[in-house]
């Protein structure tokens, strides 16, 4: 048996179960009712597979160990347009004695449908209201600010090459590039970085998720990080080949225990 897996998306993994191109997708927010309802394959078994934060990261050339600090509201008023210069006294305050720049912060967002985004926004909606009420929470938004990058790997790339720039990326897409990570002031008022422990920490607090009701971000907890959510495998519940069908969950079962 041979996999063949394509990280295009949330959006188009959702694109791509709806119409029967693969044997399964993945998107980290699940399909909706009409999303499932206008699915090709009939109805859809939604399985969260994994757990992943989005960490901020930011190019800036500050002093070896130090971090930038920020609030929910502030990360709003940032990819709002409402906060423009690294040395605004919203940031300052947040980080007293950090030499943050005069100089412009260069925001950057996905530009394609992303699971990664909604995350991302759903928290800044559950932070600050300004967010929820202008922007909202969907794969893909009317941006208010800054520049499009497409993937994970497109916005992480772009904040590595751009200096004063900021952007969110699943955390394993950062690692790679040695860019920091902010550190999120979460619900217990502890100033967090996301890790596999901080992430599982935060999903621990709210155990009975659904399809339906799946989102952890701003849990409370010491160390829980609050930018963090489940990926789900996208399988058709009516699989048309036996032997094929058999294949999946086996290999989704040993992505999910042993591997």
């Amino acid at each position: 048996m041979t996999i063949s897996y394509s990280a295009v998306g949330s959006s188009a993994g959702i694109a791509a179960i709806s119409t029967q191109q693969v044997d399964f997708g993945a998107s980290d927010s699940p399909m909706t009712a009409s999303q499932q309802a206008a699915t090709k394959g009939g109805p859809v078994t939604q399985v969260p597979v994994d757990l992943g934060g989005e960490g901020v990261v930011y190019n800036l050339s500050l002093p070896a160990g130090a971090r930038v600090h920020l609030t929910g509201p502030v990360l709003a008023g940032i990819y709002l347009g409402q906060i423009t210069h690294w040395n605004d006294p919203a940031l300052t305050a947040l980080n007293p004695g950090l030499p943050l720049p005069n100089a412009a912060i260069t925001v950057v967002h996905r530009s394609d449908g992303s699971g990664t985004t909604y995350i991302f926004s759903n928290y800044l909606s559950s932070v600050d209201p300004a967010w929820a009420s202008k922007v909202g929470t969907a794969q893909k938004l009317n941006w208010p600010a800054g520049e499009g990058s497409e993937g994970n790997g497109g916005v992480a790339s772009t904040v590595n090459s751009t200096p004063f720039s900021i952007g969110y990326v699943e955390t394993a897409y950062a690692i790679g590039l040695t860019l920091p990570f902010a550190a999120l002031r979460n619900q217990a008022g502890n100033y967090v970085t996301p890790s596999a422990q901080t992430v599982a920490a935060d999903a621990a607090q709210k155990p009975a998720i659904t399809p339906t009701d799946f989102s952890i971000v701003n849990q409370p907890g010491a160390t829980s990080y609050p930018i963090s959510g489940y990926s789900w495998a996208l399988v058709c519940t009516h699989q048309g080949d036996q032997a094929r069908g058999q294949a999946l969950v086996a290999m989704l079962d040993w992505l999910s225990h042993d591997g």
